[in-house]
């Protein structure tokens, strides 16, 4: 019996360090990077030589541990935030302590940059600013609107920059969907700031819905979707990308609809749909990546 409620327990604990690095986030980051580094960034490579490049896998792992980190570090700092935006999941994470948070976030560092060495001098230095980074992010950056949303999404995007680097791949292409991509995660920032506005209001975190109100912010939302209308008529007309084409397609559309539906959206639910929504043509958007004959 004892045995049995041991085993319970710590089988909990394990959901919830899972939880708090958010491992649905980072299995799918890992996938990511695979493709982009088969599909994209490694161009007349075999992709044999990609699977079995031992940097490669030192890469993704570096950027798996480092986010990961940065994910231990948030739910420290927005654990009272996120007990009213999502009581569920941060009593979840609770049956972990902060010490066991910290000693975890001490661990992937270190891995991170144990790994990173292995690489190269170069990538040891770019893992260990981007950890100081996501440490500031945390810190101060995050509790000034707008700036925190920019940098919050450079953040996000830029282990990819470190298999680009890798390649030394940098060709206008790529520029110009890394910048679609940009928007794309910078709209969902903004909405999910919509949707968490009344921990961050009783928290007196200074997000754009806090400080300038849910109009205001809707604007911003709809001229970064301008934006990326603008950027995916750009890739549509400017490079051959194959049945790729057809997720651009997708995009104009959805994005149309996401806009109509963001002017009529006014409770926590329906942000919450279309911060979904958004994941979701993120998470097609990686996979159509596999439709570009690069």
């Amino acid at each position: 019996m004892l045995f049995s409620k041991l085993n319970k327990n710590n089988l909990l604990k394990i959901f919830s360090l899972f939880s708090v690095v958010r491992g649905y986030n980072i299995l799918f980051i890992i996938l990511a990077q695979f493709i982009c580094a088969i599909f994209i960034f490694s161009r007349n490579l075999n992709i044999n030589l990609v699977l079995y490049d031992v940097n490669i896998w030192l890469i993704i792992f570096c950027s798996a541990f480092s986010i990961s980190a940065g994910y231990i570090v948030n739910s420290i700092y927005d654990a009272k935030k996120d007990l009213i935006n999502r009581p569920l999941k941060t009593t979840l994470e609770n049956q972990i302590s902060g010490k066991t948070k910290f000693t975890v976030y001490i661990l992937f560092n270190l891995l991170t940059l144990f790994f990173a060495s292995l690489v190269s001098v170069k990538a040891f230095l770019f893992f260990g600013i981007y950890i100081l980074a996501i440490i500031i992010y945390s810190i101060k950056i995050s509790k000034y609107p707008f700036v925190g949303n920019i940098f919050s999404v450079l953040l996000s995007v830029t282990p990819f920059f470190a298999i680009m680097l890798y390649y030394k791949n940098y060709s206008e292409e790529i520029i110009s969907h890394s910048i679609f991509l940009f928007f794309v995660v910078l709209t969902r920032e903004v909405v999910k700031d919509l949707e968490s506005f009344v921990g961050d209001f009783t928290q007196k975190y200074i997000t754009i819905p806090v400080k300038y109100g849910e109009r205001i912010s809707k604007w911003y939302i709809t001229l970064c979707s301008l934006f990326i209308l603008i950027l995916s008529a750009h890739i549509l007309n400017s490079y051959q990308i194959s049945l790729m084409k057809y997720y651009f397609y997708f995009t104009n559309l959805f994005y149309i609809g996401f806009l109509f539906f963001l002017w009529k959206s006014k409770s926590r639910l329906s942000y919450q749909k279309l911060h979904n929504s958004l994941k979701f043509l993120i998470i097609i958007g990686i996979l159509s990546i596999t439709l570009h004959d690069f």
